[in-house]
């Protein structure tokens, strides 16, 4: 299996960005790109070539939905999996994300200790069921 490295964390919340980057960084040892919106997520993600993106749902201009269709377009990012960060996590919100295409849901406010975990179980998650 491969491993998981890069993170590519498309969030417009500055005070999110460094609490999730110090989390991945330091705990989970990824090496973490930033994005404050869907649009430059859509420029630098293809030369990033990230093994995940955490994406966050409710952003201005392009949310996290219409940016996870456009990111799709992109042969090289079709399969990388997705996750979408967000508070807004009822079950018939978080069924939505996942028939969208994500890999799953991780809720804010998440816990800087467990997040780096959280996400590495979903990217085996992910990539078990991208090798069936």
């Amino acid at each position: 299996m491969a491993s998981l490295q890069k993170i590519l964390f498309v969030e417009d919340d500055p005070d999110i960005q460094m609490v999730a980057q110090l989390a991945l960084e330091a705990v989970g040892g990824y090496t973490v790109q930033i994005c404050s919106s869907g649009a430059e997520a859509l420029a630098v993600a293809e030369q990033f070539a990230p093994d995940l993106i955490l994406l966050d749902v409710m952003m201005p201009g392009m949310d996290g939905p219409t940016t996870l269709a456009e990111l799709r377009k992109k042969p090289a990012l079709a399969q990388t999996p997705v996750v979408f960060m967000t508070a807004r996590v009822q079950r018939h919100e978080v069924e939505q994300y996942l028939a969208l295409g994500a890999a799953d849901v991780i809720s804010k406010p998440f816990d800087p200790m467990t997040l780096s975990a959280q996400v590495a179980a979903i990217w085996t998650k992910a990539y078990e069921t991208r090798s069936r």
